[in-house]
């Protein structure tokens, strides 16, 4: 009896799998468990990398969900400067499992998060969206008037949706000691102030994560039976690290805990999937082509290879018609243009 290794097929094996296969042409990466068609209606939400999922989606004209951007001939960086078009609501980033369960629960009545407001100069900010009002709104009423009004888009978003594709970028949090409140930037970054008293940090387990996300797949399928949810990994690393490790054990951290709670996740429900652009996109074989001189931010190609897998593996058979050319993907997936609260300590710093 021979090996069980001897019949697998080539893409099981390193050498001619990945070593020996241009980057952009490799086959059974992405086998999907469920279609996903031009037609599906396709709710978006994670960090700052997902923004680019949504503008291949819109820009293909899929039927990509968005219920709260302003019709009209506003140009595209004023909305998304002010949270509209990024994705299918204006929550702004989500980097973690938590923040989008906590987001979920508050829409549907059964929390409200600590500290919800926030200031800065005199201006008052929305503490779980600080960089929606990029210059705040006059009063504390106006910023609760404006989230009720969020919260049933949120709700509208998910009751259309046929399919939640959401990106996993964190597992580091800052949150209300007191209540457990998670927020997605720090106190004090973009408005508010930290209270060593009041705040504290917090890093997410592979359970705890898990949790959060078997908890958000409980709650999206009370609202709509039928929802099929599609979760991927960022590959963008962190810019900084709370803990007291080097950045890159942290970021190595961070994306194993959730590359492995979307990989459980998708390996226990047929409702579940897992897209591999982190993978397609960190592959030693593409030799760091897919980062910009930063080595943090994901070039146009690397986008637009990963958005290609994806419309690749779901409507192989597309018409032309159907989409934009690379030209036009390389064009909505500019880096530059993301909008990204993480990336502001950096520059907080500089």
């Amino acid at each position: 009896m021979g090996s069980p290794y001897d019949t697998l097929s080539a893409s099981a094996l390193w050498r001619s799998g990945v070593a020996e296969v241009d980057p952009l042409a490799i086959d059974g990466v992405y086998l999907p468990k469920f279609p996903v068609t031009p037609d599906t209606k396709i709710m978006t939400a994670g960090s700052c990398f997902a923004q680019h999922v949504h503008r291949a989606l819109a820009a293909r004209n899929w039927a990509v969900i968005d219920v709260e951007t302003p019709q009209g001939p506003i140009p595209r960086a004023v909305l998304n400067r002010y949270g509209y078009g990024l994705y299918s609501a204006r929550y702004g980033n989500i980097y973690t499992a938590r923040q989008m369960l906590q987001l979920l629960r508050e829409a549907l009545g059964e929390i409200r998060p600590a500290e919800p407001i926030w200031t800065r100069d005199g201006r008052y900010f929305d503490a779980q969206r600080p960089n929606a009002e990029p210059l705040g709104l006059e009063s504390a009423e106006h910023v609760m008037e404006a989230r009720s009004v969020h919260l049933r888009r949120v709700l509208r978003a998910v009751k259309r949706a046929e399919v939640f594709v959401f990106t996993l970028g964190l597992t580091e949090v800052w949150r209300h000691k007191e209540s457990g409140t998670v927020y997605p930037t720090a106190p004090g970054t973009l408005a508010g102030h930290f209270d060593p008293e009041v705040y504290g940090f917090h890093n997410f387990t592979l359970p705890e994560v898990r949790k959060d996300l078997e908890a958000l797949r409980t709650r999206l399928k009370a609202l709509r039976p039928d929802l099929k949810m599609l979760l991927t990994v960022s590959p963008v690393p962190l810019t900084a690290t709370a803990t007291d490790k080097h950045v890159l054990v942290s970021t190595s951290y961070s994306k194993a805990v959730l590359r492995g709670a979307a990989g459980e996740m998708a390996a226990k429900y047929e409702d579940v999937d897992y897209f591999p652009s982190f993978e397609l996109i960190t592959n030693p074989a593409a030799g760091g082509r897919f980062y910009k001189n930063n080595l943090r931010s994901v070039t146009e190609e690397g986008v637009t290879a990963a958005m290609r897998m994806f419309f690749q593996a779901h409507a192989p058979d597309a018409s032309a018609t159907d989409g934009p050319t690379q030209d036009r993907f390389e064009d909505d997936a500019d880096e530059a243009d993301l909008i990204c609260e993480e990336a502001l300590i950096e520059a907080a710093r500089s």
